[in-house]
Order: structure tokens, then C-alpha cells, then sequence
């Protein structure tokens, strides 16, 4: 029997038998009144049984939870950390889905609120101050089985900067039933504000298997105080019929005006020769590439000069200054790119300062070995003169990776802010190039041309611009000859636009100081 069929078997007997009852049952004998008494009572029954059949009727069992709308949830997320944590993913916008201290940290209404929502991203925090968590671009089914993601990763905040440390390539990502896991991670265990931790997330690091152990991820502290889960969406590309932001004509005429150009320029100082121009910047950010690009254009196919890649260290340990041909056997053009050993954050490592200083004086010789624990020291003897102005730098160029802008670490920002306070001592002009701008926005990969239409690459060369402390109009987006075999016209225009762009810096730099004004 259902339980309308119950409660209306209830109410036909209390409308048909409840005076009979009372009446052999000699409860209100004593009542001046039992006829009506025993009418009320039984009225207010009726009504009572009434109310509970119309509420089954309008009722469905079990009944559904009401949820906060994760709209009106605040985010546990600083947003500092959100901006850096999207800089790992691209060009996502993050919306919570679920937040445990809201919605209960139970496996049912972890599902019930992130199944079939795409990719997700998943934080937790814990007693102790640690921020970890984990994507997968597997979004969640309940189906039982266990999830093989080569896109996932684990990660966990150092300070400001996220680590993010993809797990083994064919391992079990995690088990699409329960709470959320990650490897031998498991989060909300059993329902429960904890962390399981079955063993140790595995991954790989060129042919050697690592572990991330509990002690560098989450301090050992297995207690949650909270548990966000984020849903991943890409934002829209930008309109290719929105207006661009720099006007650039992509065309041959333009890439061999450019080169014209560029060939019959003369530096405004007649005592200077060539304009020297000095590549700043981290390690892997592109200074090396950057000159083999232009070398590429001029030489006429793709080169490698300089060593260039992606090493953890810096692959350049000497000053080089690079003179460009005008074709293999072709005469020397009128500028010198002067490459250097990277920026490194930590104190006694990458580029020092003070070479820095001896450099825009003019004082460093080519090929000479930097040393990191010590600074050069000039021969005073023949150094006893300053350097000639030909000698000197003309324009410092910083090099910045555009996927790594939001994940510019303090000390690396305080390192460049302190170059920049020398560099303006001198008066020389300073350009930042922010390179890999197709890596950073699927837009700009699909269409090269599409870099100044970019919504996205306008935001980085505003945040460089703002964390750097440079007007937007000294900001250049690039993109370097990496993995092509061949030249590409917009590659070229791009690169030789940036170029001219440095050597009318220079001629600035070189009309302020002329001995002759």
C-alpha cells in the first residue's frame, strides 16, 4: 500500500467510525458536551490527514536537496592564486561548482553538483595554510571506472607560484566514483573534511619516475578546511571582425619595405656604427631565439646561431654580441644584438647587476664567461678610459615569456625592477618583447595576424606593463622561429616591426646624448 492509500484509508475510518469508537470506548463520558467534542475532534483529524495526503500529492520522494547557488557562494580562492592557477590552463575563465563547507563534503552532492561539467579543476585547502589541488580534463560521469587522463596534473603553491606536475603518462588518473582523487590522492575520504593518501602521486621526469610526497604538498596535514571545485571554460576567441588594437599591414610590400628600411639605416651619432642592443631576461624566455629569428629573416632561411632552448638553467653562460649580414655573404647591417646569460630568482645565480652595469657602459668584451658568484671586475689599466659611445649600449630589450607573465615570481619582479633603476640612471631606453604569443592565446596560433586583434595578448602586454612599470606603447608582442623550417610572412613582419621599433628607440637615445646639442 502506498502512502496515499494509506493516509485515505485513515481518513475514510476517522469520517465513517470515530463517533462509534469514542462512544464504546467511554472516553468522554464525563464531557458536558461528548456529541460535539467528539465532532470537533474529529474534524480537526479529517483536516490533519487531508494536509498530509495533498502534501504526498505535491511532494516527490525522496525529497530534493536545496543547494546555494554556487553564485552566491564566496570563493575560497585569493585571487592572486586564481589569476596564477589560470595562467597554467590558458585562456580559461574558473566558475565554482562546488564548495564542501557549503555543500556538504559528501560524495553525492560532490557529483550531484560536477558531473558532466566538462573540465575541472579541483582546490583544497587544509589547517595548516596549504593550497593544492588537482585538473582533469576527464569531466566527472559516476561511471565506476577508472580514468586514464594524459592532460591532468596535480599541483601545489610554493609561496605565489603554483607547481604544477603532471601525473605518470598511463597511470590510473583517478577512479570516477566516490570523492574526487588524484592518483593515490583521495579528498573529502569517506564524507569526511580529510585527505587520504594512499601512497604517493607518481611522475615522470625525462626517463626517471618521481614521487611528490605529502611533506611538499600539503605539510602532512591530512585536515581539510575547505574544498572547491572549479569548472574549466575556455573563454570565446575574439571576433576576427573586432577592430585591432595596433594596425600592422601583413604584407610583402610591408616585410620588404621593413627590410629596406632596416638595411639603409644609419645610426643618428656618426661616431657609432652599429646600434648595440642588449637582451635582458629569465631563462627559456627567448633572447637567443629571438636573434636567431632575425638573423633568419635577413640570412633567408630558418637558423640556429645561437644556442637556444628550454633548459632549466641558462643554456647562455657568455656575453655574445651578435653582428647580422645582409644575406650569407652580404655586408654587416647597422645593429649589434648583445645576448646574455638569463635571470635567475635565487641570489648568486643567472645574470649579476652589476655585469648588467658594466655591459650598457661598454666595458665587457665578447665571449666573456659570466660568473655568477662574482661580479666583473674591469682591467684598470685598459679600462682607465670610459668606453666609446659605439661601444656603449644603445636600447635594453626585455624578454618575457607572455604564458608566464601572471606567474612572474616577487624576487624575479624585484630583480628587473632593479636593472630598470640602473638602466634609467643611464638614460638608455628600455623595449619589452613578449614572446611565445602563440603558445598563450589559441587565436594568435590558429592566425599569427590575429596578435594585436587578441583581447587576451592585450591584457598580458597590459599586465607587463603595469608589473614592469613601462608605458603599454614600449610593450611588443613577437613570436620567434622555433619549430618551423620555413620563413612565414607574418612571422617576418612581426619580428622586423619590433626591430625598427628598437632602433628608433636608439636614435632617440643618441639625439639626448650628442655631444653636439
Amino acid at each position: 500500500m502506498s502512502l496515499i492509500q494509506t493516509l485515505q484509508w485513515i481518513l475514510f475510518n476517522v469520517e465513517m467510525n470515530f463517533i462509534t469508537f469514542v462512544r464504546r470506548s467511554k472516553i468522554l463520558d464525563a464531557c458536558p458536551h461528548p456529541v460535539k467534542t467528539v465532532c470537533v475532534v474529529r474534524d480537526i483529524l479529517i483536516n490533519v490527514v487531508h494536509w498530509q495526503i495533498n502534501s504526498v500529492e505535491t511532494t516527490s520522494y525522496p525529497p530534493k536537496m536545496q543547494y546555494t547557488k554556487t553564485e552566491q557562494v564566496a570563493q575560497a580562492l585569493p585571487e592572486e592564486k586564481k589569476q596564477r592557477l589560470r595562467a597554467l590552463l590558458g585562456d580559461v575563465d574558473l566558475t565554482l561548482l562546488y564548495k564542501a563547507s557549503v555543500h556538504g563534503y559528501d560524495a553525492t552532492t560532490f557529483h550531484q553538483l560536477c558531473d558532466r561539467q566538462g573540465p575541472t579543476l579541483l582546490v583544497a585547502y587544509n589547517n595548516s595554510g596549504y593550497v593544492f589541488g588537482g585538473y582533469t580534463s576527464v569531466e566527472y560521469t559516476q561511471s565506476g571506472q577508472n580514468v586514464i587522463d594524459e592532460e591532468a596534473f596535480v599541483f601545489y603553491f610554493q609561496g605565489k607560484i603554483p607547481v604544477c606536475v603532471k601525473i605518470n603518462s598511463g597511470q590510473n588518473t583517478r577512479v570516477d566514483t566516490g570523492g574526487p582523487s588524484f592518483g593515490e590522492f583521495y579528498f573529502c575520504h569517506n564524507d569526511q573534511p580529510v585527505l587520504y593518501n594512499h601512497g604517493s602521486i607518481l611522475y615522470k621526469q625525462g626517463s626517471n619516475v618521481h614521487t611528490i610526497n605529502a611533506t611538499t604538498m600539503y605539510g602532512n596535514d591530512v585536515h581539510l578546511n575547505e574544498c572547491e571545485v572549479y569548472k574549466i571554460e575556455q573563454i570565446p576567441p575574439v571576433s576576427v571582425e573586432e577592430k585591432p588594437w595596433r594596425n600592422v599591414p601583413w604584407t610583402t610590400e610591408r616585410r620588404d619595405e621593413l627590410v629596406k628600411l632596416i638595411k639603409n639605416y644609419k645610426p643618428l651619432e656618426s661616431s657609432v656604427n652599429r646600434i648595440r642592443i642588449l637582451m635582458i631576461g629569465p631563462v627559456g624566455a627567448g633572447k637567443s631565439s629571438f636573434f636567431n629569428s632575425i638573423n633568419s629573416v635577413f640570412t633567408g632561411h630558418v637558423t640556429n646561431k645561437a644556442m637556444a632552448g628550454s633548459s632549466g638553467t641558462s643554456l647562455t653562460t657568455q656575453f655574445r654580441t651578435y653582428p647580422v649580414k645582409d644575406g650569407r655573404e652580404g655586408k654587416l647591417l647597422p645593429f649589434v644584438l648583445c645576448d646574455t646569460m638569463g635571470l635567475e630568482e635565487q641570489s648568486g645565480a643567472g645574470l649579476d647587476i652589476e655585469d648588467i652595469s658594466s655591459i650598457l657602459q661598454g666595458l665587457i668584451p665578447d665571449r666573456y664567461k659570466f660568473n655568477p658568484m662574482a661580479p666583473f671586475e674591469p682591467d684598470e689599466q685598459k679600462f682607465s678610459k670610459s668606453a666609446s659611445m659605439d661601444q656603449k649600449t644603445h636600447c635594453v630589450v626585455y624578454v618575457i615569456d607572455a604564458t608566464k607573465v601572471s606567474l612572474m615570481s616577487s624576487k624575479l619582479e624585484e630583480k628587473l625592477a632593479g636593472i630598470r633603476k640602473k638602466v634609467n640612471s643611464l638614460g638608455v631606453p628600455q623595449i619589452i618583447l613578449i614572446t611565445k604569443v602563440d603558445e598563450a592565446c589559441p587565436l594568435v596560433e590558429e592566425d599569427l595576424e590575429k596578435v594585436y586583434v587578441s583581447s587576451y595578448i592585450k591584457t598580458k602586454v597590459q599586465e607587463v606593463s603595469s608589473r614592469l612599470g613601462v608605458p603599454v606603447s614600449c610593450v611588443l608582442p613577437v613570436k620567434n622561429y622555433s619549430q618551423e623550417l620555413e620563413l612565414n610572412l607574418s612571422c617576418d613582419v612581426l619580428l622586423l616591426t619590433v626591430l625598427q621599433q628598437m632602433l628608433r628607440f636608439a636614435d632617440d637615445y643618441l639625439d639626448d646624448v650628442s655631444p653636439s646639442k
